[in-house]
């Protein structure tokens, strides 16, 4: 694994959701697919969404991100209701969106070339997240020429340079083959050490939110399941940053929050 260059802590920013739900179709006749959600994620915590398909975790990372309203409820990041994208708030997708005419330095400096920031500042930024990620050496490849794991961890390293104070990723390895999975988990994990920076993570495998998390947010329910998605329970993990994935403490956490995400889907049904 590569080794993680040294990173400044960037400005984390508390999230605060209040009584969030969002609702498709015309009001009096829609569908909420996500009710009733209360959630505060604490300056530089790592959060982890998980929970059965159509329970709103997307939705409610799409609504964090500003990329959609909500129905009803609020917002805030650092005290600032959310109503539109904002580079403070980056986001990272499982399909990577790099600029495949641009390299990878090219792509990791874009963020800051476009806030006008200056010269030597976008190179350091740019020069730092590329250590950060290991990808030094294949600076000026080009997305093509790149793995899958390669390409996200310079989607990762892209968001970072915008030195946003909360990062939210909509399954960000869920393509990629189990042992680049295990290796990039391992790399944000450090990342995140090091940046300080607020994190929510969605994901549908629950080994990885227990690896990654602070918390894990449990979600259950959904249209598809006759109720709306809702916080079923919020699980601490307190295992500290070396976590042995053979542990009983740690599987014992898989177990609960297993049987957890389960019972959402049968109380749905």
């Amino acid at each position: 694994m590569p080794r993680i260059g040294t990173i400044r802590p960037t400005r984390p920013a508390d999230i605060e959701v209040r009584d969030l739900g969002k609702r498709y179709g015309r009001a009096g006749s829609g569908i909420f697919a996500m009710d009733d959600v209360d959630l505060t994620v604490p300056a530089g915590e790592f959060v982890c969404v998980v929970g059965a398909s159509g329970c709103g975790k997307s939705t409610l990372l799409r609504i964090l991100a500003g990329f959609e309203p909500a129905t009803k409820g609020t917002v805030t990041v650092a005290g600032e209701a959310v109503s539109k994208p904002d580079p403070e708030r980056g986001v990272v997708f499982q399909d990577y969106g790099l600029f495949p005419w641009l390299s990878v330095s090219e792509n990791i400096a874009y963020g800051p070339r476009q806030a006008r920031l200056p010269r030597d500042v976008v190179r350091e930024r740019t020069t730092r997240f590329l250590e950060a990620v290991g990808l030094t050496r294949f600076a000026a490849k080009f997305p093509h020429e790149l793995s899958g794991g390669m390409q996200q961890r310079v989607a990762i390293a892209r968001v970072l340079a915008n030195d946003p104070s909360v990062m939210l990723m909509d399954e960000p390895f869920g393509a990629l083959d189990a042992l680049t999975r295990s290796s990039l988990q391992a790399e944000l994990s450090k990342i995140h050490r090091e940046t300080g920076t607020t994190v929510v993570f969605v994901t549908h495998s629950i080994e990885e939110a227990v690896f990654l998390a602070d918390r894990v947010v449990v979600m259950a329910g959904g249209a598809s399941h006759g109720v709306p998605g809702h916080i079923r329970e919020i699980v601490p993990i307190g295992l500290g940053a070396d976590r042995d994935v053979t542990s009983p403490e740690f599987n014992e956490l898989k177990r609960h929050i297993s049987a957890l995400v389960h019972q959402g889907v049968e109380v749905a049904a």
